[in-house]
């Protein structure tokens, strides 16, 4: 920084033809600019300015240095320009990992609508219900479901979301219907691999909190594979509201302990700490923030 001070100061000098100018102008005193163009003419070991009491005027090195430097400064105000511009305007490959089941079903649209709002922006939508290492892999941000774990990302809200357990009708006429969670363990349950109590459902219900470990002979790291199986009969399974709609609707699935709370915490949006946001992040994560105002299940 300290050879750009120098820059600065000598090519204002030269435009105004006054140091006492040059120093008013740039903010600073005539003895900094002094200083800096002092330095300057040090270090390159050439005299850039011949001084008199009446003016100021270039020598031959000096002017081939000055028309230089005019150059660098007018280069690095473009770039400055260009950051500034792309800070204000979302461009390039906006790169983000969505959970499986919830990006086909719900952020794949949502997507579609801010690409057609940012038509100089490109998606790249990597859909895996694997936690990702947002930075070490090269992602802008991800989606997550559920209750957050300490990080150093930034992590905004985008809605609250309950699970409820569920199972078919012929399920439950061969099996019963558990009236308490702790009757689950007399029930096959479908497991969700990546869930991030393991096999542990939590229940509450006025204050009253219980924990039961589950067991079944399935398991998937995909909700909408569970989703299915219990469609078909194969178990109860405990997911998140989202997944359930047109299933209950259609009287494919019955929720069962519908006074026990099973919250699963909320759908957040995570990005890298950086000082200078993208504008490709900020204006996707308050895009979404309005999408998830009414949730859409």
């Amino acid at each position: 920084m300290g050879r750009l001070d120098e820059l600065e100061a000598f090519v204002k000098v030269v435009e105004v033809e006054s140091f006492s100018e040059a120093a008013r102008q740039l903010g600073i005193s005539k003895s900094y600019v002094s200083k800096q163009v002092s330095r300057l003419e040090d270090r390159l070991g050439a005299r850039m300015l011949n001084r008199t009491t009446r003016q100021l005027t270039l020598t031959d090195v000096g002017a081939v240095f000055y028309e230089r430097c005019v150059a660098i400064l007018d280069e690095l105000e473009e770039a400055e320009l260009a950051v500034n511009d792309l800070q204000s305007r979302p461009r390039g490959t906006l790169r983000m990992s969505v959970p499986m089941s919830f990006g086909v079903q719900y952020l794949s649209k949502m997507v579609s609508g801010f690409m057609a709002e940012h038509p100089d922006l490109d998606v790249e939508l990597s859909l895996s219900d694997r936690v990702v290492n947002i930075v070490d892999e090269g992602f802008d941000m991800a989606i997550r479901i559920g209750t957050l774990k300490d990080s150093s990302l930034i992590a905004r809200r985008l809605t609250p979301v309950g699970s409820r357990v569920v199972g078919s009708p012929a399920y439950f006429e061969e099996h019963g219907t558990p009236k308490h969670p702790r009757d689950l363990k007399n029930h096959e349950c479908l497991r969700y691999a990546y869930f991030s109590t393991g096999t542990i459902w939590h229940f509450n219900r006025d204050g009253e909190e219980v924990s039961v470990k589950v067991d079944g002979r399935m398991t998937a790291n995909n909700g909408h594979a569970l989703l299915e199986a219990a469609r078909q009969g194969v178990g109860l399974v405990l997911l998140p509201d989202f997944f359930l709609p047109e299933a209950l609707a259609n009287n494919e699935l019955v929720r069962v302990l519908g006074e026990w709370d099973c919250d699963t915490g909320a759908i957040w949006a995570l990005y890298p700490h950086n000082r200078h946001l993208s504008a490709k992040v900020r204006l996707f994560v308050d895009y979404l923030v309005d999408q998830f105002e009414t949730p859409p299940w």
